[in-house]
């Protein structure tokens, strides 16, 4: 929170690959995906967060609110940091430590759910571009 008042920001989003952050949890396949994700979030909408498929988020309520979040899969991590930049709200990273899981296996289908979250990249870019 002090984060977020000393820096005037609307959300933090906790990240895994800044200065003294890790994750225990991630795959070969996962680290690249995010990569290249965060990549297409920086390129494309101008994004300033650098671990844009870890979801672990604070901010300001009614922003939320007011951003009309459709997804409820694993596209909601870039519908949210996108649509916030639509509407120039100020974004922010946070280190964070990733740990193993303690139990059961990542929800997360790498490929079918990269596939949908690349296809949520393409209609937010489409959106982003008729609302220019």
């Amino acid at each position: 929170m002090k984060k977020i008042e000393e820096e005037n920001l609307d959300f933090i989003f906790a990240s895994r690959y800044e200065k003294n952050a890790s994750s225990e949890d991630d795959t070969v396949i996962t680290y690249l995906g995010n990569k290249i994700f965060s990549f297409i979030g920086k390129f494309f909408f101008n994004l300033n967060i650098s671990d844009i498929l870890y979801t672990f988020v604070i901010g300001n309520t009614e922003k939320a609110k007011s951003l009309n979040l459709k997804s409820s899969d694993f596209r909601f991590c870039v519908e949210l940091p996108i649509k916030a930049s639509f509407k120039n709200f100020k974004l922010g990273n946070y280190p964070s430590n990733e740990r193993k899981r303690i139990a059961g296996k990542k929800k997360v289908n790498a490929f079918k759910d990269g596939f949908l979250i690349l296809i949520k990249l393409i209609e937010l870019f489409i959106k982003k571009k008729s609302n220019s």
